[in-house]
């Protein structure tokens, strides 16, 4: 690499704080970044002004580098059919908290508006996924110093960032917690011509974080972040040695107190094993990695017809938050990746200062060091 990615964006640590959306909070995001690492955004459910807002206060809190995430989607126009045969599906659910479904006023945030917030943000770093950018939206974002990330979870997803003008690709291996960031079809990846990848593309992007940052970095010539299962100093070094230059840890985060979630969801955390996680749609109707519970095993038969994201993530809406204010993890989508038996509630900041010893202790030859090695 001509020079590393900590050097451009003027980092301490190669550790990057993933973009939890409806996780993250603004503390969260400040307090990575001023420990040394780079805090971030996620933005994809937040409008444009809620955008403006929370990168206004991340700036009240630190003087230090972050970044903000969006999903880069069109809006959909469901069919009307699919829609109530949905609601009816998610009815029986509702009724255990005195519910009915309703059709939300919105599927999701415009992505052009929020872009546009974007350029205005201007944050240090802006990330994608779910899509992909055009190259003139990348040298917009360039015209305003931004950092462009991409996430690929394949190879050619990789590439395709790369030809677009990125400067780096998060390489998202199966074992990430969240939604999965495919976005080509493995039969057709030179086309991405707007066809929505189907589940046996998903299936066939469940590549391991180990192999996929590998095979990225041989293949481009820009930064690759891993991410996927890494929760520790070791999972640092171990990336670092595989010529990733930096990670993106987001399970990790999640049981700091400053992150957004609610206490069942912060106990499912504390309890869950690697074993306990499963990549399903029944909460938002694309792929995601959480915790099994009852209503991922109550709509398990419905997994190949709840509708697409963002849909039956809208429909789901109102049944989440009405379970998290009950404090039951019940009907919670419950993030999480493989690497959850390893969560360690504390401040991020004493997180990312633990991240940093663990590292330095498993890479003797950096301890003596001031910041990360040039050359990884």
């Amino acid at each position: 690499m001509p020079s590393s990615l900590t050097t451009r964006l003027g980092l301490a640590l190669p550790i990057i704080q993933g973009p939890m959306t409806g996780s993250d909070t603004p503390a969260l995001a400040a307090a990575v970044s001023e420990a040394g690492g780079l805090g971030m955004l996620g933005c994809g459910m937040r409008s444009p002004a809620a955008m403006a807002a929370a990168a206004a206060d991340v700036r009240e809190r630190t003087h230090k580098p972050f970044g903000m995430n969006l999903f880069v989607q069109a809006t959909p126009t469901p069919d009307e059919a699919e829609v109530t045969r949905a609601m009816q599906r998610l009815a029986p659910l509702y009724a255990e908290f005195g519910l009915v479904p309703e059709r939300p006023a919105q599927w999701c945030e415009d992505f052009a508006a929020q872009f546009e917030a974007l350029l205005a943000a201007r944050p240090a770093v802006a990330s994608f996924t779910f899509g992909i950018l055009t190259a003139a939206q990348v040298a917009r974002l360039h015209a305003v110093g931004g950092y462009v990330i991409g996430t690929a979870t394949t190879v050619a997803e990789a590439q395709a960032w790369a030809a677009v003008g990125a400067d780096a690709v998060c390489a998202s291996g199966m074992e990430a917690g969240g939604h999965r960031g495919t976005f080509l079809t493995p039969t057709q990846p030179a086309a991405a011509t707007g066809a929505a990848p189907s589940l046996a593309d998903f299936e066939a992007s469940m590549v391991g974080t180990l192999t996929l940052v590998t095979q990225c970095v041989d293949a481009l010539s820009i930064p690759v972040l891993a991410a996927g299962g890494l929760m520790d100093g070791r999972g640092l070094a171990g990336a670092l040695t595989l010529c990733a230059q930096g990670v993106q840890m987001g399970t990790a985060f999640l049981t700091c107190p400053e992150s957004g979630i609610g206490a069942a969801y912060r106990k499912a955390l504390t309890q869950a094993q690697a074993t306990d996680t499963r990549t399903t749609r029944i909460f938002s109707g694309r792929p995601a990695r959480g915790i099994v519970n009852t209503m991922m095993e109550q709509l398990r038969a419905d997994e190949a017809t709840v509708p697409p994201y963002p849909v039956q993530n809208a429909l789901t809406g109102a049944l989440r938050r009405a379970s998290d204010q009950a404090g039951r993890a019940d009907h919670l989508s419950l993030w999480a990746g493989q690497g959850v038996a390893a969560v360690r509630p504390m401040p991020a900041a004493a997180l990312v200062a633990r991240l940093e010893a663990e590292w330095r202790t498993a890479m003797p030859g950096i301890a003596s060091q001031s910041g990360p090695p040039q050359n990884y």
